[in-house]
């Protein structure tokens, strides 16, 4: 029994040490990158597995069509990106190759298709996430998901922290006998300030005067209730937006009740509850298949669709069925994100008419339902729409 316990602690010292040491990188990170000034703008493409190549291709050929005179003049540079897939990350047994790394820092953004993460009982060696390891080797701390239905009230923004919670010690916690786990959450003052101000300067620059903090303060006092005592720090500097806070349980009950849901506008909140919250309110918009994600830091910044590489689609032969609207959901806020707003919003404009007003086209999955292909075509021809903004006018 002690020799089980001096090792736990041997492995915790390591761990403490660990994450001291990333505090004080945090504290030295870099300013924000000027994409005004860059020429070009090299943007990476990742298929990653299963859908992805399928979807990615669609979103790569309408950011083609929205920016093709940028292209044309050198402003904005496509640089794919090969070989990023489950049988190469278990070829070498890491969660991101060494030479796929190198290629992706060659770039300024990516936009990225579902990668597969294993689990215990399938065919592959349980290796780390590839979309934690990036988060954390691109230092992309804040993971931004927007979802709106304007018919249900609903315009939502969450900043949902990247890099600390349960997810960054997701493979490094101990077993101490085989009786005892442990895993650990990890939560600094550094990493919360900065997804916090972040959360409060969207809101203050959109003039939205709704922030809401979530945590389980009440329960996990130390690394929820310094979540929440930085959130009070960082709004004095905020005088003019509100805030609130909220646990995080009865927050997903009153993400589903009409009287107060149109009440929440800007949402901040630690790392597990915001992959957990933001799925739900993905439904609110027709599901995690047709919301996109931003994965945002100083230097790089990735924009991925939230959902699953949907192995099951490939083995069937349904693949080019896929919905591209998640990763199109994505290359909206990649294009705002580079500083070309106004294609960005006919972009969003394109994807609601086409999406939750008109579906001249549907979606299935299936034979019965068109293809990603045919969906991409379907919000490039809307977009080129003369009416474009008159007809999107009308739906809200």
């Amino acid at each position: 029994m002690k020799e089980n316990i001096e090792k736990a602690k041997e492995q915790f010292g390591k761990l403490l040490e660990d994450q001291l040491e990333r505090v004080e990188r945090i504290k030295k990170a870099e300013e924000w990158i000027d994409y005004a000034k860059l020429k070009p703008i090299i943007i990476g493409i990742v298929g990653g597995d299963g859908i992805g190549p399928y979807i990615a291709k669609e979103a790569k050929r309408v950011v083609e069509f929205l920016l093709k005179d940028e292209l044309e003049n050198g402003k904005v540079k496509f640089k794919v990106i090969e070989g990023f897939t489950i049988e190469n990350r278990a070829k070498v047994m890491k969660a991101i190759p060494d030479d796929i790394l190198e290629e992706i820092k060659k770039c300024h953004v990516l936009l990225k298709g579902p990668l597969y993460t294993p689990k215990k009982g399938d065919k592959w060696p349980n290796i780390e996430s590839a979309n934690v390891a990036m988060r954390r080797e691109l230092d992309l701390f804040a993971n931004v998901r927007p979802v709106k239905v304007p018919k249900e009230g609903i315009d939502w923004i969450f900043f949902r922290e990247n890099t600390e919670g349960e997810y960054i010690l997701g493979k490094r916690g101990i077993n101490v006998t085989d009786d005892l786990a442990i895993d650990f959450k990890v939560i600094t003052s550094q990493g919360s300030e900065r997804i916090i101000q972040m959360a409060f300067d969207y809101a203050k620059r959109n003039k939205i005067n709704k922030v809401t903090v979530v945590t389980k303060a009440n329960v996990i006092k130390t690394c929820d209730g310094k979540f929440l005592s930085t959130a009070e720090q960082v709004a004095r500097d905020y005088p003019e937006v509100e805030w609130d806070d909220w646990f995080i349980d009865i927050m997903a009950a009153k993400l589903i009740d009409p009287k107060r849901r149109t009440g929440f506008r800007v949402v901040v909140l630690p790392n597990l509850y915001g992959d957990i919250i933001t799925d739900e309110a993905a439904e609110f918009q027709g599901g995690v298949g047709t919301a996109g994600s931003a994965n945002i830091g100083k230097r790089y910044a990735m924009f991925e669709a939230i959902h699953g590489t949907a192995p099951r689609m490939v083995e069937e032969g349904r693949a080019k069925y896929a919905d591209p609207s998640s990763i199109l959901r994505a290359t909206v806020m990649l294009l705002n994100h580079i500083g070309f707003a106004d294609k960005a919003k006919k972009l969003e404009m394109g994807l609601d008419i086409c999406g939750q007003y008109e579906k001249k086209l549907i979606i299935t999955g299936r034979e019965d339902g068109a293809t990603g292909a045919g969906f991409a075509d379907y919000v490039m021809e809307t977009i080129q729409d003369p009416n474009l903004e008159s007809k999107w006018q009308s739906h809200q």
